[in-house]
């Protein structure tokens, strides 16, 4: 049987983007978890305690609940647009090198290969608004 990219028999679709920052690990996080950082990524929400369990709206319609906090490695959250009729499970994980910080995405149960690829897409975009403010 041939093996489709991204479609896993566990966890159903999934994706994953990463990008590596020369920027410390404690900044990035600080940055990403900022109110600024949060827009990016999360979106605008109101302030979050990242608790277990808390669950949070954003303005462009995402919601979901926090699943694992664990401070600059990284957190884990049920995510779904207001149009999808499931949650997906997302992981923003930070990566310590020597001097630098690898930023990683992983979305899983995905609907399917279209939503694979917008999330793709979507993450990747993140990732590019990132690097643009440690470029500015």
């Amino acid at each position: 049987m041939q093996s489709v990219t991204g479609l896993t028999k566990s966890a159903g679709w999934e994706m994953g983007v990463r990008r590596t920052f020369p920027v410390p690990t404690e900044d990035a996080w600080r940055f990403l978890f900022s109110k600024n950082g949060l827009t990016i990524w999360l979106g605008k929400t109101k302030a979050l305690g990242w608790k277990k369990g808390e669950p949070y709206v954003t303005s462009e319609g995402v919601e979901g609940v926090l699943k694992v906090f664990k401070e600059f490695s990284h957190v884990r959250l049920t995510w779904k647009r207001k149009v999808w009729a499931q949650f997906s499970t997302l992981q923003v994980r930070l990566i310590k090198t020597k001097d630098k910080t690898t930023i990683s995405f992983h979305q899983e149960r995905l609907s399917n290969a279209a939503q694979r690829k917008e999330m793709l897409a979507h993450w990747t975009t993140v990732l590019d608004i990132v690097e643009k403010k440690w470029n500015a």
